[in-house]
């Protein structure tokens, strides 16, 4: 692509680099200067204009992130996503449901490595979306690209996007009362937000007594109801065999995880009663601010594996905003 400022009888046919102001209105970058534009220019005492003029091995650059969006997204009604028209260089890839965005990171940072003015740019991987957010956007810098650069791209960047959906949707808190203190409705109510987001009804409030024994009785009658169970302890889970977990077990059920490097979140714990995900959730889900849980939580709804080793790796950014109801500050005065 060539670019500099010319006279105006050079002009036709290329593209207006830069946005000229007109005694009425103006004359916006990026259009292509044919004769009535050019007429206008002239009349308003122009006489040079700074162009954009594409080259024979250029790609227009609305052509251009239109190749490369399709290449990242060849089916999006298959993978839960809508690729909008382009314009001024530009695609946007949003979510046709609610989910957790996946992305193939290695794919994306390929296709911005190969030329400077193609690019895209995701929101994080896992990201929660809900139906019509945005998850991507295509952007081609310049008014044009090389053929050559537009097409690694597309080989690079192909399947890098989906939106996986949620598959759980319906979900029960179970919480446990210490001495016959019921401070539930807090709890309740952060949890329902957190689940009406993700398009998941809640059954009703929950109560049983702080006991491994009251738990267990309730995790085997609502797992035939339910496809993800929840446990919010009144007594904080400090530890891998504390009550929750324990009637996890007794139960029949597995924990496969407990802890993890995010804070407010370290006591979190998760398993499953059979095909039914588990998560013993930490005190600060008691808030509806993030933290630790809200990722498992999310992945988990919409069927996407969560390995130990997944948790064990989302230490760097887990040191998350510290919430005004946290009793233990990070650092006391």
């Amino acid at each position: 692509m060539k670019f500099g400022a010319v006279p105006l009888a050079e002009a036709e046919g290329a593209i207006l680099a830069h946005s000229v102001a007109l005694p009425k209105g103006r004359l916006r970058k990026g259009v292509t200067l044919d004769a009535t534009a050019l007429s206008k220019l002239s009349a308003a005492g122009v006489h040079h204009v700074t162009v954009a003029r594409m080259e024979a091995d250029d790609v227009h650059e609305d052509r251009a992130a239109e190749r490369l969006a399709q290449a990242l997204v060849p089916d999006p009604a298959a993978v839960h996503l809508r690729v909008a028209p382009a314009s001024t260089g530009r695609v946007n890839i949003y979510a046709t449901r609610n989910g957790v965005v996946q992305i193939d990171a290695a794919k994306i940072n390929a296709v911005n490595a190969v030329h400077p003015m193609v690019t895209v740019a995701t929101v994080p991987e896992w990201h929660r979306s809900a139906a019509r957010g945005m998850v991507a956007t295509v952007k081609i810098i310049a008014y044009a690209a090389p053929e050559a650069a537009v097409a690694a791209a597309c080989a690079a960047g192909q399947d890098a996007l989906a939106l996986r959906p949620v598959t759980h949707t319906r979900a029960l808190l179970i919480q446990t009362s210490v001495g016959g203190r019921d401070d539930s409705g807090k709890g309740q109510r952060a949890m329902g937000q957190r689940f009406d987001r993700m398009g998941v009804a809640l059954g009703p409030k929950t109560v049983v007594p702080h006991e491994a024994e009251a738990l267990r009785q309730a995790l085997i009658a609502a797992a035939p109801d339910y496809d993800m169970l929840c446990i919010l302890t009144g007594s904080a889970t400090s530890d891998l065999y504390d009550v929750a977990p324990e009637a996890v077990r007794a139960a029949g059920g597995e924990v496969v995880h407990y802890g993890m490097p995010v804070d407010p979140g370290n006591l979190l714990f998760w398993g499953h009663l059979g095909d039914v995900p588990v998560i013993g959730l930490p005190g600060c889900a008691r808030s509806p601010a993030l933290n630790g849980a809200d990722w498992v939580l999310e992945r988990l709804l919409c069927d996407v594996p969560v390995r130990p080793q997944d948790i064990m790796g989302m230490g760097v950014g887990g040191l998350l905003k510290e919430p005004p109801s946290r009793p233990a500050p990070r650092e006391t005065a």
